[in-house]
């Protein structure tokens, strides 16, 4: 096994590199297991088997090209090597329909003589976190399957009968825990013995004796025509990845521990999470600092219990080296925290190796996120040697120099967490969190979105959050998350994220300005804001809005006549109108400037005069006492509050006197694990109770939706406010963690949704924003509180804006004209350039 390459030089390739629609290359999989026919006429839904499948090819390259353009993808993901060099990984996760693959420039790793290609492909079967079945035809769809083609110059390399095919016969899929929680049913678990998968197959020189050639895999259905090259049933046209591959640095751990088991243990379970869990919480104060690499011998009949700590939460590829006799088990959980009680969804997501006594260096195929990995070794009948462990990081690149420092090192750490957090977040979409679920939920993502519009120059994982996203329902609303379990369940959703999506399309029209991209996103936008018409009354506000509002964390009132969840629409019927005025849309702007209008007249009935702020809900047109910080943020953003009304809404919902934590869910930073139990009952059948003094106290906002919080202080004119605000964050960064948990008090370490103190920096604090869609004219509007000073680099299209912001000064070098906005002063408007203004 051998670390991510990052050195070799390579050209850029693209899909002008290959023909436009047919393929060269043909379906392929392994040549001997013939695909199951089934019907022509029917659509292939019956359950299938995890299945492993390495692939080889052979070639003689007289010189080497300058470039090989390739391309490749599989169902349901593969690893490439090229002459035993790790190359990539993918494809980027899709809907079966929209399948993606991925390009290389192989000219680097090839040289004259003899060349290998091998690809090992892994199908998953059943939904993961990750990845959806397609509903297959007669052939095709219902098992593994991988094409590839590159080009040589004078020819082309493509899959066929060509390649050499054997199954991996070291996987299994017996790892499994059939009671894990819902949860956490999805995420991939390994288990590889591998004394049944010959050493260096990928490597010239391997001798594939008994490997048989590669099937081309045909089509059978009604209309096929006969064709096993793409595009085909059921993957569509095929398209290209579409942003960065990922990449990474080598992590390796900082501490070591071991303890020794005479006895190996008795396993309930068949999950190697869950044994090397178990042990863990028992052997806590045996455990014995050691240093890698290290060795012990186990003894007949006896175990081992090792503690690897990454010193931060990390996520990529695992890769490890050991030498142990063959038939030695390695069980593997990863954790976030040091094991002390049981995981609050269970111990999932871990794998197993089992040694083949020789050339045990192996890369996990699924990524894995953790701090803390625990390995339980048993079986063995020697010493036992851990020679090497670590994760090649693997997320998303950034580019540019985009920075933020002030006088106060605790915003500087802030902001450094928050691109940390979002990184190991942004994988081939943007994702929940890298320890627990990996799932690409629809509304959590537009946090890491704002994360990376605001630090990162290459903004194409934040455009292609919305094409991932954008996989509507019959009925117009999205799925909760995307291009894996959840959706492939078609079950309900949480409608809400849908709102933050169409923010997401907001945010990329500001930002980017691209027209045609947004013009493309605004019908599925539409369709989401239609769907939430039958649930409005006539008096303009949305009542008994069905499935899971969620909205936020923390404890809200989203049932019955819901201000938060009105709000929340209105927002996007306002976002919605002024793009469909940008572009030119004047029927589809007048349509949501009208309902905007309704529901403004409407949302008088949740103003509470007396306190000064807006209550979360009404019964039968009587409003309720319960206040989260979210009814009258939201009120501020969506512009349904009258301006005369702001700055007593941001006096109450941000005084420190009166906000409690408080959950439906999680036991936050003061509740007991029973009384959230209670409390998430309740959240399932009805009958919220609330525990907080409903007439004077007022539930903070979680992390995530403190976004919404946080643009209501600034749109009400009190962005001062927030450098002391964001420091709640400060305490995710004990302990050597360096990343935003999810939730205040609980929930995992690394919750991308959590980050919004990173854009709050720039967009509020430095005040770098679009003064008109695409940066054509920046606004820059510092509000430094406190601070000294700050600066920082921001990026735009058109190249980095840098400011330095300090009593008495401001500096700015921008590529694009400005909207300087001074607090007390008037705007200005200045052209591109450098310029130094006295304040």
């Amino acid at each position: 096994m051998t670390p991510l390459e990052t050195t070799a030089a390579t050209t850029v390739v693209t899909a002008r590199d290959f023909p436009p629609v047919r393929w060269h290359g043909h379906w392929i999989w392994l040549g001997e297991t013939p695909p199951a026919m089934g019907s022509p006429f029917a659509w292939d839904r019956a359950p299938r088997a995890e299945a492993h499948g390495m692939f080889r090819r052979r070639f003689t390259l007289d010189e080497v090209p300058a470039r090989v353009p390739a391309r490749l993808t599989a169902d349901s993901r593969y690893m490439l090597w090229v002459n035993g060099v790790w190359i990539g990984y993918g494809p980027a996760r899709s809907q079966p329909r929209r399948m993606r693959y991925d390009t290389y420039d192989l000219a680097p790793h090839l040289r004259a003589g003899e060349n290998v290609i091998a690809v090992l492909v892994k199908y998953h079967g059943t939904a993961r976190t990750d990845w959806m079945p397609a509903v297959g035809n007669a052939t095709l769809g219902k098992s593994g399957v991988m094409v590839f083609e590159a080009n040589l110059g004078d020819s082309w390399l493509i899959s066929d009968e060509a390649w050499e095919s054997h199954p991996a016969k070291g996987y299994s899929d017996d790892g499994r825990d059939p009671n894990a929680p819902d949860i956490m049913v999805g995420v991939p678990v390994e288990s590889f013995d591998a004394r049944a998968t010959p050493a260096r197959w990928t490597e010239p020189g391997f001798e594939a004796a008994g490997w048989a050639a590669a099937r081309r895999i045909t089509p059978v259905h009604i209309g096929a025509r006969g064709r096993s090259q793409p595009p085909t049933d059921p993957y569509g046209p095929l398209l290209p990845r579409g942003h960065a591959h990922l990449a990474g640095a080598r992590q390796r751990p900082t501490e070591a521990s071991l303890a020794i088991l005479p006895v190996a243990p008795h396993f309930d379970s068949p999950s190697p999470a869950a044994r090397a869990e178990g042990v863990a919480r028992g052997l806590q104060d045996a455990m014995k600092p050691v240093s890698l690499p290290m060795s012990c011998d186990l003894g007949a009949g006896g175990a081992a219990l090792i503690r690897l700590d990454m010193g931060r939460i990390t996520a990529g590829f695992v890769d490890f080296a050991l030498a142990a006799p063959a038939g030695t088990t390695f069980e593997f959980y990863y954790a976030e925290e040091p094991v002390c009680r049981p995981p609050e969804f269970g111990a999932a997501g871990g794998n197993r190796y089992v040694a083949r006594g020789h050339d045990d260096r192996h890369r996990v195929f699924d990524k894995k996120g953790f701090r803390y990995a625990y390995l339980l070794v048993h079986g063995a009948n020697g010493p036992v040697t851990i020679e090497d462990f670590a994760v090649a990081e693997h997320h998303y690149p950034w580019e540019g120099s985009a920075t933020f420092t002030s006088s106060d090192p605790e915003l500087d750490r802030l902001y450094a967490a928050g691109r940390r957090t979002v990184a190991l977040n942004s994988w081939d979409g943007f994702i929940d969190c890298p320890t627990r679920e990996q799932r690409a939920w629809v509304g959590d993502a537009v946090v890491h979105q704002m994360v990376h519009l605001a630090t990162n120059s290459d903004w194409r994982l934040a455009a292609h959050y919305l094409d991932l996203g954008n996989s509507p329902r019959p009925d117009g609303i999205l799925p909760m998350s995307v291009a894996g379990d959840v959706e492939e369940g078609e079950g309900f959703t949480i409608p809400d994220w849908s709102l933050h999506w169409i923010h997401g399309v907001y945010n990329l029209h500001r930002y980017a300005g691209d027209r045609d991209k947004v013009k493309e996103l605004m019908p599925t936008a539409e369709r989401i804001l239609r769907w939430y018409l039958p649930y409005l009354t006539r008096a303009g506000v949305l009542e008994d809005v069905p499935e899971w509002n969620l909205v936020d964390w923390s404890a809200l009132y989203s049932e019955a006549q819901s201000a938060i969840v009105t709000a929340l629409w209105a927002r996007g019927l306002a976002e919605f109108a002024e793009m469909a005025r940008w572009l030119d849309e004047a029927a589809s702007a007048s349509w949501a400037e009208g309902l905007w209008e309704q529901v403004r007249g409407g949302f008088e009935l949740f103003w509470d005069e007396a306190r000064g702020l807006y209550v979360d809900h009404a019964v039968d047109g009587n409003p309720q006492p319960p206040v989260n910080q979210l009814a009258g943020a939201l009120a501020i953003v969506s512009g349904l509050a009258p301006e005369e009304r702001w700055s007593r809404i941001v006096a109450a919902i941000t005084d420190p006197e009166r906000l409690v934590v408080r959950s439906w869910m999680f036991p936050g930073e003061h509740g007991t694990p029973e009384e959230a139990r209670e409390r998430f009952r309740r959240m399932t059948v009805g009958g919220l109770v609330p525990d907080w003094e409903v007439e004077n106290e007022i539930v903070l906002a979680e992390p995530f939706m403190s976004y919404v919080v946080h643009d209501a202080v600034a749109k009400a004119g009190q962005a001062d406010l927030l450098p002391g605000m964001l420091k709640r964050w400060l305490p995710f960064l004990e302990d050597g963690y360096d990343t935003f948990g999810e939730n205040w008090g609980t929930g995992t370490r690394a919750h991308g949704w959590s980050s919004t103190p990173t854009r709050d920096l720039v967009v509020y604090v430095l005040g770098v924003t679009p003064a008109l869609p695409g940066f054509a004219q920046a606004r820059i509007a510092p509000r430094l509180d406190a601070l000294d000073w700050a600066e920082g680099r921001v990026p735009t299209p058109h190249g980095e804006i840098a400011l330095r912001a300090e009593a008495g000064r401001v500096v700015v070098d921008s590529p694009v004209p400005v909207l300087l906005d001074l607090a007390g002063r008037p705007m200005r408007e200045l052209a591109a350039g450098r310029h130094e203004i006295a304040v």
